[in-house]
């Protein structure tokens, strides 16, 4: 494991996130945590646009031919410093299979700095997944539950089964589907989320 990060190994599997995500030909695709270019080089294909962004520069050779394509832009960074609003196309769509260690945070300032995107399809860890789409007075519903469902609609879309990743995590995982219904909370708002 790199960085945190563990690896699709399910052609099948990487196939159903890109159908999962309902891409148009128009959408600009956002992808963090690209490894070794596997889900990349299936979404190339299908966006306008594909954005990849990966901070572990031991992977470039891996995503070198992604790379070369003409619609495709690696970013070599920390997704949480790298300034995504300054990305050109601007992103419509965030796709990816997220380093667990910053999906929920990840999400969270996408939802709130990126008013351009209007869906993220995205494989997180399945704990992850059950507090974002967390009801009202549920023990999983939190601060992390307010901020994204008032901006979205979440969804689970499937549970993944740890044998499909290399290496294999010790945690469940899922895919979770969010659509873009409205502008989020405002900064005010956003603190009184977090300081109750």
């Amino acid at each position: 494991m790199r960085l945190g990060q563990n690896f699709l190994a399910d052609p099948n599997l990487l196939d159903a996130i890109v159908r999962d995500a309902e891409l148009a030909q128009a959408d600009v695709v956002l992808e963090v945590g690209a490894g070794e270019g596997v889900l990349s080089e299936r979404l190339a294909p299908v966006a306008a646009h594909l954005h990849t962004v990966e901070i572990d520069r031991r992977l470039e050779p891996a995503l070198a031919s992604v790379g070369a394509l003409p619609n495709v832009e690696l970013h070599w960074g920390d997704a949480m410093k790298i300034d995504l609003g300054a990305f050109v196309p601007a992103p419509t769509a965030m796709v990816a299979n997220l380093p667990y260690s910053i999906a929920t945070p990840l999400i969270l300032r996408t939802i709130e700095q990126l008013p351009s995107l209007a869906s993220w399809t995205v494989m997180v860890q399945r704990e992850i997944a059950d507090r974002l789409r967390a009801a009202p007075g549920s023990r999983t519903y939190g601060s992390p539950s307010v901020v994204a469902q008032l901006a979205c609609e979440v969804e689970l879309l499937r549970k993944v089964d740890p044998a499909v990743f290399r290496p294999r995590p010790r945690v469940d995982s899922a895919i979770l589907r969010l659509r873009r219904t409205g502008p989020g909370a405002d900064a005010p708002t956003r603190a009184l989320i977090r300081a109750a």
